[in-house]
């Protein structure tokens, strides 16, 4: 009887093996499926991808330093001008 025992928890080894592989197969699945409904569901309203919205938000960065920096220079000459009229002798 030892064999007829082995056999049967081989077969059940083996079955619970191949058990085993179709579950997780059967879960790839689901995982692929839900992933593209859930991007189906993204797309259709109009959801920004990460990186699309982090290079956005790095333009907007640099474009705010800029104008700042131009800001800065704009009243620097403003000031120049304003010392350069009242310089000039002719009071205007």
């Amino acid at each position: 009887m030892p064999t007829g025992t082995n056999r049967i928890l081989d077969d059940f080894a083996k079955l619970m093996t191949d058990a085993a592989g179709t579950a997780q197969s059967v879960r790839h699945e689901l995982e692929t499926a839900f992933r593209s409904q859930a991007e189906r569901v993204l797309n259709s309203m109009d959801v920004v991808k990460r990186e699309e919205f982090e290079a956005v938000r790095e333009m907007a960065i640099r474009a705010r330093d800029d104008n700042e920096k131009l800001l800065q220079r704009l009243e620097q000459l403003e000031a120049k001008l304003a010392s350069g009229a009242s310089n000039d002798g002719t009071g205007a």
